[in-house]
Formats: structure tokens, C-alpha cells, sequence
């Protein structure tokens, strides 16, 4: 499964530093306690705000790097889940003696596992715990979505046992597909660890075959959906014809194929050339930061390029016009 955004990351503590910020939550909940929800709150969408702030700066410094900006994304909101997990087990419902049961492993999910977060992107959270109905792990769960939900992020979640995750896997292609890009963020890792190594062996292994054969299907209805073709004047960068989802298709083949936790790592098993890879991966960064700027023009969660967004776009990312063609010409 993917690694962590931090690793090609420079300067993360301008984004978010965490180690900071959870001193400020635990302060104020040392000295108010309960009463410090809005304090906390507050303080968390500071963090939240100027990281976003800090991203935006690097995407105008440098407007083609898809990779980093989505990367730095998916740090900060890491480093949020990782402070809010900490104050909601620590210090909203405290355990001393946790029994067996009582452990939770977040885990990041979909692009938001890949570590790949557009501004406006959904923050896509598995939740793991040993068994169902246990009341500790239910509040601490419960307690850091509403946080989450007050910082204004739109959360897709889910809790699972490990067993409730292999078979929902097995029985649904869309949850195969995000548990493909499953990520370790905070928590029991032990039981995350346990949750992977269940995935591989029950879900992945022997059903291969099938699971091309349906994400081609999927791919062939998405493209007929969106028109069919590379060429239309307002494309979706995410979910057209040669647009990022084309990319993320090919990449969960080869990872599933493979058992790959990266699609570097696909040169390596011989499925790319290093060249073919290198190409594909410009393609990817292209394409991501061009769905950054989307993100941060509309103020919203925005893939298609409309006309009017070409034109900005292009201007952000440095187009000029030259002789016989105009800017937003050379961009499209």
C-alpha cells in the first residue's frame, strides 16, 4: 500500500507543525476542558487556513508541480487526523486500560491514500477496529468526525473490522479499488498491518483476471459517459477520455497484478520502461496541477475546464502567446 506524503515534501513544518499545534489543543483543554471546544476548533482551522495558505503560495511559485502541492495536501490533512485522533483518545475519552478491543487504526483511502489531495478534495477515511460494538472506539470515531465536519472538510467514512473489510472488498469493485490505495495514518498500526496482510491474501489473490476485466468495463462506460473522445472543448481533467482517471486505471492494474505499493515500483516488476514511466508521470503532475488551480480558482471541488477557466489557468501556469497561437491555445 502507498507510503506517506512527507517523503518528497520540502519544508513541512511551513504547511502544518503538528508537534505546535497539538501542545495549543492540549493546553486549551487542560485548562477549559470541555469548555475549550470552540478554542480547539478555532485553532484547528488556523492550521487548517494557513497551510492552505502556504500550498496556494507554492502552486503560483511553481505552477506545474502537481505532485508536491497534492502531496502537501494530503500532509496537512494528515497531520489534522493525527492531532484530532490524539485529542479524541486522550483527552475527550480517556481510556487507561484499554482492553483488546478498544484500538482503532486510521487509514487514508482513494486519492486521499495515493496522497494525492487536490485543495477541495474529500478527505476519504477507513476507520479499523477489532470487533464491532465496542462503545470506546464508536465515541472516539464519532467525536473526530464532528471535528473534522467543523473544520468544514467533506468526509467519506467508514468503520470496519478487518473481516468487514475483506468481504465488502470482495463483494464491491469501488471498495477494492480505494482499499488498493490504502494508507496507514495514525493509530493501532499493528491492527493496519493486520488489515493489509488480509487484503492482499483473501481479496487480491486469484482475482486478478476479474478485477481487470471490471475496471476495464468500468473505464469503457466512464469514457462513453464523458463523451468518448480526447478532443471536447471543455474537458474533465479528472474523469475524461486521457484525463487522470485513465492514469489511476492503469496504475491499479498494475498494481494489483503486481502487489505493488507504488506505481514507481511497476518499472522494477518490468509492466514500464523507465521512460514510459517517466512520461506517464509528467502526464500525472500535469494533470494534477492543472485540477490544483481548478480547486483554487473555483473555490471548490471543480474538474471540468470550462472557457472561461482555460483562460486563467493558462495565465497562472505561464502560458504566452506566440505567433499563430494564443496562450490559452498552446495550453489546451
Amino acid at each position: 500500500m502507498p507510503s506517506g506524503p512527507n517523503s518528497r515534501l520540502p519544508n513541512q513544518r511551513a504547511i502544518i507543525d503538528r508537534r505546535a499545534l497539538a501542545e495549543a489543543v492540549a493546553g486549551l483543554h487542560h485548562e477549559r476542558g470541555a469548555h475549550a471546544r470552540p478554542e480547539i476548533i478555532a485553532a484547528l482551522k488556523d492550521a487548517l487556513y494557513r497551510g492552505r495558505e502556504e500550498l496556494e503560495r507554492r502552486l503560483l511559485a511553481k505552477p506545474a508541480a502537481g505532485h508536491e502541492i497534492t502531496a502537501g495536501h494530503a500532509f496537512l490533512i494528515d497531520q489534522l487526523v493525527r492531532v484530532i485522533f490524539d485529542h479524541a483518545s486522550t483527552h475527550l475519552y480517556p481510556a487507561a486500560n484499554r482492553t483488546a478491543a478498544e484500538r482503532i487504526a486510521v487509514m487514508a483511502v482513494g486519492g486521499y491514500g495515493r496522497a494525492e489531495m487536490c485543495p477541495h478534495s474529500d478527505v476519504d477515511i477507513a476507520f479499523l477496529t477489532p470487533q464491532r460494538d465496542a462503545p470506546w472506539c464508536e465515541q472516539v470515531v464519532e467525536a473526530m468526525l464532528y471535528l473534522l465536519w467543523d473544520l468544514g472538510l467533506k468526509v467519506g467514512h467508514s468503520t470496519r473490522t478487518p473481516a468487514d473489510m475483506v468481504r465488502m472488498a470482495r463483494e464491491d469493485l469501488s471498495i477494492r479499488t480505494a482499499l488498493l490505495e490504502g494508507r496507514y495514518v495514525w493509530g493501532d498500526e499493528p491492527l493496519y498491518e493486520e488489515a493489509a496482510k488480509r487484503f492482499r491474501d483473501e481479496v487480491v489473490k486469484g482475482t486478478e483476471r476479474q478485477f481487470v476485466i471490471e475496471k476495464l468495463a468500468e473505464r469503457n462506460a466512464r469514457h462513453k459517459r464523458m463523451g468518448d473522445s480526447r478532443y471536447v472543448v471543455e474537458p474533465n481533467v479528472k474523469e475524461g477520455k486521457g484525463g487522470l482517471r485513465d492514469l489511476q486505471t492503469l496504475y491499479w492494474i498494475g498494481k494489483y497484478i503486481h502487489r505493488v505499493r507504488v506505481a514507481a515500483e511497476l518499472v522494477d516488476v518490468g509492466l514500464f520502461t523507465r521512460t514510459e514511466y517517466t512520461s506517464f508521470r509528467r502526464a500525472e503532475g500535469w494533470l494534477l496541477a492543472v485540477r490544483c488551480h481548478l480547486h483554487t480558482i473555483t473555490g471548490r471541488a471543480e474538474d471540468r475546464l470550462t472557457f472561461d477557466l482555460q483562460r486563467q489557468i493558462a495565465e497562472r501556469m505561464n502560458f504566452v502567446d506566440r505567433p499563430g497561437k494564443s496562450a490559452v491555445e498552446r495550453f489546451m
